[in-house]
C-alpha cells in the first residue's frame, strides 16, 4: 500500500505557488488529499466549495490526487484518513519558525505521521494568498500567480466588494 500524505491549507485562492507543492508532493507521494480548511484566524473571500472548485480545476489530470474539506484538527483528520505524511510549504524563514512549532505540536498530539516540509520553486516564494487577494480586490492583474478560472472568480468577486476594492489609509 502507498504512502497516503495530506496538503492541508486555507488555499484562499490556491495559488501556482501551492499548485507547485501540490506538483512535488505527488512525485513523492502519489496519493495526495488536499485538504482545505476553514481558519478562524482569517476571512475567506471565497466559500469552502468554491475553493475545492479552484483547486480541483488546478489539479485536472492529476491521478492520486483528491480533494477534501478538512474541519477540527488537523490530527483528528490524518489519523480518520489513516494518512502517514502531512506536506507543508515554506516559503521563507519566517514561514519555517511558524511550521516547525506546529509540527512539533502536532507530534505531541501524535506520533503516527510525519511532517514533510517543501519549498516551492523560487519563482513562488514570495507568493501568498493574501498578496493575490489583495492585488485582485485593487484591480490588478494576477494571470501570474493563478490559474484562469482563479482568476475569473477573483475578478467576479473584486467587481461586488466594489470597484476598485477597499480603499487604502493614507
Amino acid at each position: 500500500m502507498t504512502t497516503l500524505a495530506i496538503y492541508a491549507g486555507t488555499f484562499d485562492p490556491f495559488t501556482f505557488g501551492h499548485l507547485d507543492i501540490a506538483r512535488r508532493a505527488h512525485r513523492l507521494f502519489p496519493r495526495l488529499v488536499i485538504a482545505v480548511t476553514t481558519n478562524p484566524e482569517k476571512s475567506a473571500l471565497f466559500s469552502l466549495q468554491e475553493r475545492q472548485q479552484i483547486i480541483r480545476d488546478a489539479t485536472r489530470g492529476m491521478r492520486g490526487i483528491s480533494i477534501d474539506s478538512l474541519d477540527g484538527l488537523l490530527v483528528g483528520y490524518v489519523r480518520r484518513k489513516g494518512a502517514d505524511v502531512v506536506i507543508r510549504g515554506i516559503r521563507a524563514l519566517s514561514d519555517f519558525e511558524y511550521e516547525f512549532q506546529m509540527a512539533l505540536m502536532n507530534r505531541k498530539l501524535s506520533e503516527e505521521f510525519e511532517t514533510v516540509f517543501l519549498m516551492p520553486h523560487e519563482k513562488y516564494s514570495y507568493l501568498s494568498s493574501r498578496l493575490v487577494k489583495e492585488i485582485a480586490l485593487l484591480g490588478g492583474d494576477v494571470s501570474a500567480f493563478v490559474t484562469p478560472m482563479a482568476k475569473k472568480m477573483l475578478k467576479e468577486r473584486a467587481a461586488i466588494k466594489g470597484a476598485g476594492g477597499p480603499r487604502r489609509r493614507s
